[in-house]
């Protein structure tokens, strides 16, 4: 145990010494939950919409004063050719064009029917997606107002239907910052656990310290602990570190056990640093493992429920996530934060972080060669 100790106070001195390091503890988790919570989250607030009215009627225009009434339509309808208005749609000076023909309000009266073109930029498909369904309400809407007003059916008696009531739970504002920030903190502390104590090791070959550390009593495993422990409590106070500031900036409610959380990421770092410490094992310079930790970082991240939920991915990677930590612990912060889970909702979550951890460390002790 003395052992240990005395490599802990060694790695600690090493770790305040390096003037690399100490950015990375304090800097980088205010710079992801700044920048990155906000680069990540998708929020719909202005869609901008050119109008291109050949028909310049009362149909029309009553149609327009219903797109410009919602707030997240910002309505332009001063263009009078639909090239000009394709060009600011290719230009991303528009999000959408809304085009009425001629004849509009004549077919309208003559045959109870007409048409209008809605051309929308669809590189984003989210946008897409939105801006067609707030169209299409919109224009639903126009078309029962019409209905109302030249049918004169004010009498008419809907036929019973069922009323659905909507009750978004654990975000009930639909917050996409309260979504994104836990998936931020997983990567955050993914991030310090995965890199940092890979370089740190790497670092001792490339300044020749390692060689001196071989030649002594030293075991293994009081060598990977050593080595290992310094950085699971930086990863923790940098999780602590980053929910100060979700809970400052987002107002992020925290609803579950604190307890709850920094016990799960304990046994995540754990697989993570032990995953650092054995790619740092392969490498012989600070280079090799930046470039190997971060090939497997944004495996991870990308498969890891982030950004793209799991279910819509396709069976097979569905099968390989269970491999991934980032997947777990993912799952561990939006469950804990967001809606109060306990460890017994976290039972697969906790067996399968400590089978990885487990794996993962016993890889990086095995791995190491130690020298006389």
């Amino acid at each position: 145990m003395k052992t240990i100790l005395y490599l802990l106070q060694k790695e600690f001195r090493q770790i305040f010494r390096n003037k690399t390091i100490l950015p990375m503890i304090f800097v980088v988790p205010i710079m992801q939950m700044l920048i990155l919570v906000f680069a990540a989250t998708y929020d719909m607030k202005r869609i901008d919409l050119v109008v291109v009215d050949h028909d310049m009627s009362e149909n029309s225009r009553q149609l327009i004063a219903k797109f410009d009434g919602i707030p997240f339509f910002n309505v332009h309808h001063l263009e009078q050719s639909e090239k000009l208005a394709e060009d600011k749609l290719l230009n991303d000076e528009a999000d959408a064009i809304l085009v009425f023909p001629v004849d509009f309000e004549r077919n309208l009266i003559r045959d109870d029917e007409s048409k209008a073109q809605l051309l929308i930029n669809a590189i984003e498909s989210n946008s897409a997606q939105l801006i067609y369904a707030y169209s299409a309400n919109i224009i639903s809407d126009f078309n029962k107002d019409i209905i109302a007003e030249w049918k004169g059916i004010p009498e008419f008696t809907p036929p019973t239907k069922v009323e659905i009531t909507e009750n978004y739970w654990y975000n009930p504002e639909l917050d996409y910052k309260w979504f994104m920030a836990p998936g931020i903190l997983a990567i955050l502390v993914t991030i310090i656990g995965m890199f940092m104590s890979g370089m740190n090791l790497v670092r001792e070959k490339e300044i020749g310290t390692i060689e001196q550390l071989n030649v002594t009593p030293l075991k293994k495993y009081q060598f990977i602990l050593g080595k290992l422990i310094p950085f699971w409590i930086i990863g923790l106070f940098d999780l602590a570190f980053g929910l100060i500031i979700a809970w400052l900036v987002f107002d992020l409610p925290i609803a579950g056990s604190l307890f709850t959380l920094f016990f799960m990421a304990g046994i995540y770092l754990i697989g993570v640093l032990g995953l650092g410490l054995f790619i740092s094992t392969l490498a012989d310079t600070q280079q090799q493992v930046m470039f190997v930790s971060f090939f497997f970082l944004m495996i991870f991240v990308l498969m890891g429920g982030i950004f793209t939920p799991v279910e819509s991915m396709p069976d097979w990677a569905q099968t390989i996530d269970r491999l991934n930590p980032i997947y777990y612990f993912m799952r561990v912060m939006r469950m804990v934060v967001l809606k109060g889970s306990n460890i017994s909702d976290l039972l697969q979550e906790l067996v399968s972080l400590s089978i990885l951890g487990i794996t993962f460390l016993s890889l990086a002790i095995w791995r190491y060669r130690k020298t006389a």
